[in-house]
């Protein structure tokens, strides 16, 4: 008996393997409706926001724009992006997800990196090229 639920077990685990960590993660979250939101807080949201690693020698300039495209809305990333963080490379639009977080999306429609904000800094989740926060660049 003990052979049988075991079996049972590792079956549902190999099926479990065969999704990836990413689709997983990802399926909780809700996008935000921006035309519906607080418009202040969503207005926040648009603009040159920096993409960097932890120890902050490494960054990138990503443009978080309103206007929609396939998967999400536009997302300009400046040309050498991909040199510092290579899943960049493959980044063609954002989410405004529940909760605020963001999501960067493939052109797959995936969401590759998700940046939620558990206190007052946007943290990446999972690490991915080193990628740890995302900020917005001050406007003056």
């Amino acid at each position: 008996m003990r052979l049988g639920v075991l079996g049972i077990a590792v079956a549902v685990c190999l099926q479990c393997g065969s999704a990836s960590a990413e689709e997983a993660a990802f399926d909780e979250l809700k996008v935000i409706d921006v035309d519906a939101a607080d418009p202040d807080f969503v207005a926040d949201m648009f603009g040159p926001w920096r993409v960097s690693n932890a120890a902050g020698d490494k960054h990138c300039l990503a443009v978080l724009k309103r206007e929609q495209t396939i998967g999400g809305m536009e997302i300009e990333l400046a040309p050498a992006c991909a040199a510092n963080f290579p899943v960049l490379d493959d980044i063609t639009a954002w989410r405004l997800m529940e909760g605020w977080a963001i999501d960067l999306v493939d052109a797959e429609r995936k969401t590759r990196i998700r940046f939620e904000t558990p206190d007052d800094v946007y943290v990446a989740f999972p690490d991915t090229d080193g990628i740890f926060t995302i900020q917005p660049v001050p406007r003056d």
